[in-house]
């Protein structure tokens, strides 16, 4: 009880699958932490920022600065600067140490199919992105993530997270997790169910283990919220398990220490498998972190304080509230093969953290109710192009029944009263009417919140295609089919890319599944762009995933050219090394990649690749790279850079307006005028320091205060 009146330790992580993670750490070791050394605020010493012992290769911390300290005290001010910034641009994640540890446990890899159950606000979908980018050569990794939640406005707090990391391995849906539909994905020209090898299970709770942060929990906490959460929790826990492959991991986490909440909800799911599921022991999977293990025996008490050891000796009343697998089971033998023990429970008192519980189960067999798969038809034409999300607009249609559905409902059959509530149809697959290959349209769906633009995939003979393949040379490898739009009318103003697992999964269920975003950006409009030889200008948020497509308009510069670059509002040509400007002079205007490769003789330089989008002028070069980006690349350069004070000519924003290239009279014609602004993906101007005669002040990005749920407040950005 002590170490919950205790403040709560903030703790940050470096994101990991960027090249730049580590050149991250070295800048925070070498200069902002020593910076922190002997210094002292209103009379207290300040901690410096330590490692968390058991996440890998030191990219977490926690310090015991508060954000009340770290915004009004003048000595942080830069390390304040340093985490706004760094958080905004998705290098840094403001998360809490035990909302870390589940996605660990779930041990993902490039090639995983994962599922993300309760997502928002997204702070371990990120974590899941970073595993699915080990290699970062991999522009598309086999695998993907989709990110589900039941709330609506919650689910756009989750894009806003997941775009930081600028993948197209990201899928984000709006369902309830207690009934989020099957999906299908085309195998061979056939339809088979998608089972996910793995499946994070961060259900809602009751939140007591958030006490250190969360006070109002002081005053609310009723063992009321986990008896109404218990079966809420299981049917989560229990869809999860039935969409999981076989030999595939689900990790099932609460931040509540209620053994209702948490080892019922193990144990009821365990004994309705039969066998089918069993805990994993991961006891050696984290070194140096501190947990007990699950418990085997507790009590269930009611509002009123009223405590039962078993479902015998609840009254009838009470039958309402109290469930019989909200209790351990009773037989020994059957309570000991389910080795509770292997449950963590993490206590604040063990690392200085919040409360949380984790269990790791691994899939051994199909559920008892779902042994026989779904027998779907084949088909043999092409999956039509356009994936539109189901709207409140749409007719019912059929809602025929396939045999084999009732072997896919838990305890169908066998008396569940659950059943009816999880049913789902399973339809016949045939030719529409249109001709076009895709299911028939469900029952109508109960859709909330704002209505999706739709998912428009190019056709690979569209003649866009020829201007952008021409313009910049892409490899024959490039995969065209995988570029979508959101718009079926007018210009195509953005294009996106996914995966190609991913594209077949839109393809295939866009009559089952409201999908909220998916896809990075990788090309804008430019208004007038023909006249450079093509209409779309590289976007910054996506030129990881398309740089090693592109052979043509590729500059290589030094680390002076960079910091030039990101200095200097327009610098003419001659102000680069006289490599770049060899390889610049010769190219036709319009957009660029700029590529920085390190040099292992030049220690002191960022010992990371950096690519960076451009436009080539008549006589002078820019960058169109977010203010955030632009001030952590200055960073990676050993400069602290602030950004210069907005004057005639600059947005609002803090970017150019559509006057490109002013400095030679050569102009972009609306490079950014023509694109959506509101990403930030503009030409800001940031600086080192003030140049002679002018005054420069520091403004900081602005990180909006969203609400996040009790047990992760992680999506919350350091607020400025």
């Amino acid at each position: 009880m002590g170490a919950l009146r205790q403040p709560l330790p903030a703790t940050l992580r470096i994101t990991g699958y960027k090249s730049h993670a580590k050149e991250l750490l070295q800048c925070l070791k070498s200069k902002y932490f020593k910076e922190l050394e002997d210094l002292e605020v209103d009379g207290h010493k300040v901690e410096v920022p330590q490692p968390l012992s058991w996440y890998p290769e030191e990219l977490a911390w926690h310090t015991n600065l508060s954000r009340k300290i770290l915004r009004k005290s003048p000595q942080l001010e830069k390390f304040h600067q340093f985490l706004v910034s760094e958080t905004e641009s998705g290098n840094i994640s403001r998360q809490e140490a035990v909302s870390m540890i589940p996605p660990l446990l779930l041990n993902a890899h490039p090639h995983h199919k994962i599922l993300d159950m309760c997502a928002a606000p997204g702070s371990k979908t990120t974590q899941l992105i970073e595993m699915l980018h080990a290699d970062m050569t991999v522009p598309f990794p086999e695998g993907f993530v989709i990110a589900n939640d039941v709330d609506n406005k919650r689910c756009y707090l989750l894009v806003h997270q997941a775009k930081r990391l600028g993948s197209p391995c990201i899928m984000v849906v709006n369902h309830d997790a207690a009934s989020i539909p099957r999906l299908q994905m085309d195998v061979g020209g056939r339809k088979e169910v998608l089972f996910y090898d793995r499946i994070l299970c961060d259900v809602p709770c009751s939140g007591d283990g958030t006490m250190r942060k969360n006070i109002d929990v002081w005053k609310k906490w009723s063992t009321l919220n986990s008896l109404q959460l218990h079966g809420l929790q299981l049917r989560i826990a229990t869809r999860g398990a039935e969409q999981l492959v076989e030999g595939g991991r689900l990790v099932y986490s609460t931040c509540s220490l209620n053994p209702v909440e948490d080892e019922a909800v193990v144990a009821s799911l365990l004994e309705k498998s039969e066998g089918a599921l069993e805990l994993a022991d991961v006891s050696s999977e984290l070194p140096g972190l501190k947990w007990m293990p699950g418990i085997m025996h507790w009590k269930v008490m009611t509002k009123d304080g009223q405590w039962f050891s078993d479902w015998e000796s609840v009254p009838h009343n009470r039958h309402t509230q109290i469930r019989p697998t909200m209790f351990p089971p009773q037989d020994p033998q059957k309570l000991q093969a389910m080795h509770l023990e292997r449950c963590l429970r993490i206590l604040p008192h063990h690392q200085n953290t919040g409360g949380f519980f984790v269990a790791v189960l691994v899939k051994k067999a199909p559920m008892p109710w779902n042994k026989r798969p779904p027998k779907l038809q084949g088909v043999s034409t092409e999956p039509r192009e356009v994936a539109r999300p189901p709207q409140p607009a749409d007719p019912p249609g059929g809602n025929a029944m396939d045999p084999s559905q009732l072997e896919e409902q838990p305890g169908a059959g066998v008396g569940d009263p659950e059943a009816t509530e999880r049913m789902e149809p399973v339809e016949s697959y045939g030719a529409r009417k249109d001709g076009v290959c895709g299911p028939p349209p469900c029952k109508k769906m109960k859709l909330f919140g704002f209505k999706e633009d739709p998912f428009v995939f190019i056709p690979e003979d569209d003649p866009l295609f020829s201007s952008i393949q021409k313009f910049y040379a892409l490899d024959p490898s490039f995969p065209r089919s995988n570029v979508l739009t959101r718009t079926t009318e007018g210009k195509k103003r953005q294009l996106y890319m996914v995966s190609k697992e991913l594209r077949n999964v839109l393809l295939n269920n866009s009559e089952r599944v409201k999908v909220i975003n998916t896809g990075v950006k990788v090309w804008s409009r430019n208004s007038g762009g023909e006249d450079f030889g093509c209409a779309f200008r590289l976007a910054q948020e996506g030129i990881y995933t398309l740089y090693p497509f592109i052979k043509s308009r590729v500059v290589g510069v030094s680390a002076e050219d960079v910091k030039v670059l990101l200095t200097q509002e327009n610098p003419f040509f001659r102000k680069l090394s006289s490599e770049a400007f060899s390889q610049v002079k010769d190219l036709a205007k319009g957009s660029v990649v700029l590529k920085y490769e390190p040099d292992p003789t030049k220690p002191d330089t960022p010992q990371c690749p950096i690519v960076l989008c451009g436009w080539r002028g008549k006589a002078s070069i820019r960058t169109f790279v977010p203010k955030s980006e632009r001030l952590h690349y200055l960073r990676m350069m050993g400069l602290e850079a602030e950004e210069r004070r907005r004057g005639p000519g600059r947005d609002a924003a803090g970017g150019d307006k559509a006057n490109g290239d002013t400095a030679d009279g050569d102009t972009a014609d609306g490079d950014i005028a023509d694109s959506d602004t509101t990403d930030g993906d503009t030409a800001g101007q940031v600086t080192a320091g003030p140049e002679p005669g002018e005054a420069a002040v520091s403004s900081q990005p602005v990180a909006r205060e969203v609400p996040t749920r009790p047990e992760d407040a992680s999506g919350a950005p350091f607020d400025p």
